[in-house]
């Protein structure tokens, strides 16, 4: 099954340029990845499947105006959620600089305007406000929390990819705002709403 037909099949309607951007970034991933070591999978289904895994909580969330995404990696989800969202104000921070030169090539050719790359760890960034912070295998959710303070806007919302480890991290983190878990596969998407 190809990219489009796996999002349609999840009820996804995206135009061409947005078909063409992410067959671009497979090319490159798949290209750069054997070389620098930037994801473990780098089957065509399995960049597929993490395309779709990135920007699937966009059926759920509310709207926002500019996200930063903790720990990007080879691209997910902040680069994909950039790609899906050219209006929306993306920032994506990373400390690896292979992993920042490759995230900062694909900006460059895909002319991604609304990206913003920084390499530094999210506790030392200045200057930033964000509405969404997202995040996927960095670390649990109450450091995720705490080091994401100094980039976050009044009431912040927070989307996070998250295992079955999800429950004992809610209750360490002390979660008892406004949030909620939506269950796909093996993934838990935590989204915890700014008031």
């Amino acid at each position: 099954m190809n990219l489009q037909e796996l999002l349609e099949k999840n009820d996804f309607n995206y135009d061409s340029k947005f078909y063409k951007d992410c067959n671009v970034f497979i090319g490159l991933l798949q290209q750069w990845g054997k070389v620098h070591n930037l994801s473990g999978r780098l089957s065509t289904e399995d960049i597929n499947e993490n395309i779709l895994d990135s920007i699937y909580p966009l059926k759920f969330i509310d709207k926002y105006d500019s996200f930063a995404d903790i720990g990007t990696g080879a691209g997910y989800p902040g680069l994909l959620l950039a790609i899906a969202n050219r209006d929306i104000k993306s920032y994506l921070i990373e400390p690896r600089i292979k992993r920042v030169s490759f995230l900062n090539f694909v900006k460059a050719s895909l002319k991604l305007d609304n990206l913003t790359i920084i390499c530094n760890r999210v506790e030392k960034v200045e200057n930033l406000k964000a509405d969404l912070i997202t995040s996927r295998a960095v670390t649990n959710t109450a450091l995720l929390l705490e080091i994401t303070k100094n980039i976050v806007n009044d009431n912040p919302s927070y989307l996070f990819y998250k295992g079955s480890m999800l429950n004992e991290e809610l209750d360490i983190a002390k979660v008892n705002q406004n949030y909620q878990i939506v269950n796909r596969n093996d993934r838990n998407y935590l989204y915890i709403k700014g008031k």
